[in-house]
């Protein structure tokens, strides 16, 4: 029932998703409803969390416990890149709809959002802290810094893809971040190849 939840903030926003919207989409009857999951915005809340649980979460649990700090995060932008040009309908990320939506003129809302962003924050600071820490990632910017800037550009190609879902546009925005994260300890780069001699 929650999936079905999900699927309607998503398609039409919370302000847009009624409670009879809800209900007609999750097969039970509005009192039900609020007998099972409580008001309106604890749903929103709960659908949330689990959407968050099918994709945001599930995706870091994958690439932190696969993958070195650095190809972490770029792997995880490529997939946000991918997953945003397949968005044929064009609905965005739920986190970030509801971030633009609803958060400005909801303070419980906002709060709610802004303890969802906190999390995907925290594991782009968990990356770079232990890539700087293995000399993977250059310490020319903070760990704190960075991870606040891949946060931004997160939320940028979920934006722009909603309107320009262009893969040049998509992955030129990343690429001055990437380099930003390219290691600056010259023993950690891979040697280039001497050339024949006479060439």
């Amino acid at each position: 029932m929650l999936d079905a939840a999900i699927q309607q903030f998503w398609l039409r926003g919370y302000e847009a998703t009624s409670v009879r919207d809800l209900a007609d989409e999750m097969g039970i009857a509005g009192a039900s409803l609020y007998n099972t999951f409580g008001d309106k915005r604890t749903l929103y809340e709960r659908s949330l969390n689990r959407y968050l649980d099918q994709t945001f979460r599930e995706r870091t649990r994958r690439l932190e416990h696969s993958l070195p700090p650095r190809d972490a995060i770029v792997s995880f932008l490529q997939e946000i890149i991918k997953r945003s040009l397949n968005d044929r309908q064009r609905r965005g990320c739920l986190l970030v709809n509801s971030a633009l939506e609803s958060a400005p003129h909801d303070e419980e809302l906002r709060q709610i959002v802004a303890t969802f962003m906190g999390e995907v924050e925290s594991f782009f600071l968990r990356c770079v802290a232990s890539g700087q820490r293995d000399k993977t990632i250059p310490k020319a910017q903070s760990a704190e810094d960075l991870a606040r800037l891949l946060l931004n550009v997160l939320l940028g190609i979920r934006v722009l893809a909603r309107v320009r879902p262009d893969r040049k546009l998509l992955e030129g925005l990343v690429r001055p971040v990437f380099a930003l994260l390219d290691n600056a300890d010259p023993t950690k780069r891979p040697r280039k190849r001497k050339r024949p001699a006479g060439s």
